[in-house]
């Protein structure tokens, strides 16, 4: 907005070319109506002092608007007005252009989650809602069109994949901050709705995939979280896939029940086990002393089959082609070696050790399961299967020896990957590690502060 005493300030100006210019971005604005006036506010005169010229009144009446709570905030790279905001406690509510900036981009939601090319972040007008795809829906819930139709005109967007140009997966994710009319109510809040999650075909992970999306929406957003509806079955996939990942029946809406995710662990987070914290707050984790901390070496072939959301990854021809790499989606991951490891139980720490290229420590899962000595490739297969970057016949090799598979979570990559001279100066490993190599917990703490990890999602 304009404060009406800018736009008469602007007129004044004697340079033409320059007050053209000003009025010209000047019309776009629309101006401050009945701004306060600060005559016989002495508090507010004591505190900014009597304007010595035209141009500090102007300015003067900029920081009272801010001040009678007439605007929220004020921008602007005039350091007087900046001191007088600071006299008055507003410094938090006038700011710099670029102070601004930073503050307006953190308000503003971004829906750039790393995801597989196969899968599309589409705008609904440009999904067909005649596709069978919707028959289900249109029967369970009768407002349905009507309701796509809305959300289209609203603008609204969706994870969708297609297969043979007919929608097969679709999730449709809208940021909330507004109480929700359950029984009990939710209190207003910022929340992620997950308004449709539907998938056609099971094998590909895409639910697991959909929840990890919608993880990573939120923690890029400030977003704690998450809910949905749905009507649950006795024999249900998507109920028993929440509750896999910490969704939980909260309340109902209508004669729906609404399944609820926190993602900040609360004070009940510290009377729980280890596995128990990561599966209710998924994906906050236990770090503390009760596990022990593994770094676990990963050749870069392997990295990047289970690892494909990693921002430095590149894509293959093959899933902009539509196909997707299906341990790629999982949150549940395996991890097989020779190792001789046995000190290692469910609930532990893996920090993966990206070797050969990078050289680096890039990502943090937690042990669900762990199988020791295993020379059976069919049971082996059986015990991995959709989590394992292998074919049979690499599991056939891999079994003449005894195999160690690991079968654990994927919660969260280093903000800040750590070389191995970085790693060696923090004093956690003496050599790029050949092997699984457990590290003490102090040398996990520095790891923990120099990679940047966000302790809000910890429980120790």
């Amino acid at each position: 907005m304009l404060h009406p005493e800018s736009v008469a300030e602007i007129r004044n100006d004697r340079n033409q070319q320059r007050r053209m210019v000003a009025f010209s971005k000047a019309s776009t604005y629309p101006t401050l109506d009945s701004p306060p006036s600060p005559e016989g506010d002495a508090g507010f005169a004591g505190s900014v002092g009597d304007a010595a010229n035209p141009h500090d009144r102007v300015d003067n009446l900029l920081v009272y608007s801010v001040y009678r709570n007439a605007v929220d905030y004020l921008v602007s790279e005039d350091k007087e007005v900046q001191k007088k905001a600071q006299r008055l406690n507003l410094a938090d509510r006038v700011f710099s252009c670029e102070a601004a900036s930073a503050l307006f981009n953190k308000m503003l939601l971004s829906d750039k989650v790393e995801r597989p090319p196969a899968l599309k972040w589409e705008s609904l007008h440009n999904i067909n809602l005649k596709d069978p795809f919707f028959d289900s829906l249109k029967a369970e819930y009768p407002s349905f069109e009507k309701w796509f139709t809305d959300k289209s005109r609203e603008g609204r967007k969706a994870w969708v994949h297609f297969e043979d140009s007919h929608v097969s997966a679709l999730l449709i994710p809208k940021a909330e901050n507004e109480a929700v009319a359950s029984t009990p109510p939710l209190p207003a809040g910022r929340r992620l709705k997950i308004s449709t999650f539907k998938v056609e075909r099971q094998g590909r992970k895409i639910g697991e995939l959909f929840i990890k999306l919608s993880v990573k929406f939120c923690l890029k957003n400030g977003i704690s979280e998450m809910y949905l509806t749905h009507y649950t079955k006795s024999e249900d996939n998507l109920a028993g896939l929440l509750s896999e990942y910490g969704f939980q029946k909260h309340a109902k809406l209508g004669s729906e029940d609404l399944y609820l995710k926190r993602m900040l662990p609360d004070a009940e987070a510290k009377s729980l086990s280890p596995s128990e914290v990561g599966r209710r707050y998924y994906p906050s984790f236990y770090d503390g002393v009760m596990v022990k901390k593994f770094v676990v070496p990963i050749q870069p072939q392997y990295h990047e089959r289970l690892f494909t959301d990693y921002s430095e990854r590149q894509t293959t021809m093959d899933e902009h082609l539509g196909e997707f790499i299906v341990e790629g989606n999982t949150i549940s991951k395996a991890y097989l070696c020779h190792s001789q490891m046995e000190r290692i139980s469910k609930g532990d720490l893996l920090l993966f050790y990206r070797s050969q290229d990078w050289k680096k420590l890039t990502t943090v899962g937690v042990l669900e399961n762990v199988y020791f000595r295993q020379t059976n490739p069919s049971k082996i297969e059986e015990t991995v299967r959709n989590r394992t970057v292998y074919s049979f016949n690499e599991l056939q090799e891999i079994a003449k020896k005894p195999t160690l598979v690991l079968l654990f979570r994927w919660h969260f990559y280093l903000p800040k990957p750590l070389s191995i001279p970085t790693l060696k100066k923090l004093k956690a490993l003496a050599s790029a590690p050949m092997t699984i190599t457990k590290i003490s917990h102090n040398s996990y703490l520095r790891i923990k502060k120099e990679s940047q990890l966000d302790e809000r999602f910890t429980v120790s």
